[in-house]
């Protein structure tokens, strides 16, 4: 008599995801030294094949040591998730997109190190691609990157207003959470990482002013740029705040360019009258002509403090005084906060604002 065998029952809807994450995770990953499954790191972490799948996928439900446990696993078995099936599984990318207004600024370098470091924690890719100040250039970029359908968005804004967006995302087939990164994006709610640019050229105007000085130049960037009109304005009212007069022809805020800053410094210090005593240089970009415009000049007795830190600033004589923009710091909280978004949609739009100090070297220090 043949023996009748009951069909197996299927696994429940809450876990039939992260069976079938694990299955094919562990069936196709693989390492340089070998294959690497995801039940070898279920194994190594002391953990079920469920509950390591869930971690791959930013399940918010696995508690923090337990995740820290088989994240490290992954890292030590060298574990490399198949991005591709994961992606057709979900019918979006694991890929995060990152679109910035330049990849050689070095601001945002140190911001793409920090992204692309956050994401690999995560098993996650990085594209980035940069606007180029160009508005219609960058829709077309972040068009794209919403076709690619990137799992998570971060965007440093360059047109002026991003209601556009807002729309994309209400009417779009697919849409993903957007993070802004340094400035915000008028007409579009959505979460901000930046520092608080008005307190930070406030603080650098008053540390000159502190040490004697009364005519402090302003070299930056156009207005039109919210971090710009931010710190613009913290110059205004640290000049105000210390009853020193404004004078408009220390104002440059037509350096776009290193070669524009330097321009703008050589004006400046070639006046016979109300002669500069000291700068604030108001981009990292500005800074790297106003330094070797005062160097080539001669003139490193006029007092300097620089926004954001560049190589060798600390190696020069005197070494540069700068507010630290922390591009690197601003670049993981960014990233994380993009991660959360994915693992709970519902999160209220946040503003977060990552602390920025004067680091004295030197040049802010000098005596008019």
């Amino acid at each position: 008599m043949a023996q009748s065998t009951k069909p197996m029952p299927p696994p429940p809807a809450d876990d039939a995801n992260d069976v079938n994450d694990a299955t094919s995770a562990g069936r196709s990953s693989s390492n340089t030294a070998g294959s690497s499954r995801l039940l070898d790191v279920a194994n190594a972490a002391g953990v079920s094949l469920r509950t390591a799948s869930r971690v791959l996928n930013d399940d918010p439900r696995v508690a923090s040591v337990t995740r820290q446990r088989v994240r490290a696993a992954m890292l030590d078995l060298r574990f490399q998730p198949d991005a591709m099936a994961r992606s057709l599984r979900a019918g979006t990318d694991t890929a995060i997109g990152f679109v910035v207004e330049s990849i050689s600024d070095p601001f945002f370098a140190d911001v793409i190190d920090a992204v692309e470091l956050e994401m690999s924690r995560h098993g996650r890719s990085v594209l980035v691609a940069s606007t180029r100040r160009d508005a219609s250039w960058e829709r077309d970029v972040v068009g794209r990157m919403f076709a690619r359908r990137v799992a998570g968005l971060l965007l440093s804004p360059t047109a002026a207003s991003h209601s556009w967006l807002s729309q994309h995302s209400q009417h779009s087939q697919h849409s993903a959470p957007v993070v802004l990164v340094d400035r915000p994006a008028p007409g579009l709610s959505a979460d901000l990482v930046e520092i608080d640019d008005r307190q930070a050229a406030f603080d650098a105007v008053t540390h000159l002013a502190a040490h004697g000085h009364r005519r402090i130049a302003y070299v930056g960037d156009t207005p039109a740029i919210p971090t710009s009109a931010a710190r613009l304005r913290g110059y205004r009212d640290a000049l105000a705040s210390c009853q020193l007069e404004p004078d408009e022809d220390l104002i440059r805020c037509d350096a776009a360019t290193s070669e524009a800053a330097a321009s703008a410094v050589m004006a400046l210090i070639n006046k016979t009258i109300n002669k500069t005593t000291a700068i604030l240089s108001a981009t990292t970009r500005a800074s790297l002509g106003v330094v070797p415009a005062l160097h080539a000049a001669r003139r490193t007795g006029i007092a300097l403090v620089a926004f954001g830190d560049f190589p060798m600033a600390d190696a020069l004589r005197p070494a540069i005084t700068v507010v630290d923009h922390p591009g690197h710091e601003i670049g993981r909280v960014a990233a994380a906060r993009l991660l959360a978004r994915l693992a709970d949609p519902g999160l209220p739009a946040e503003r977060i604002q990552v602390p920025a100090r004067i680091i004295e070297r030197g040049s802010g220090e000098l005596a008019p």
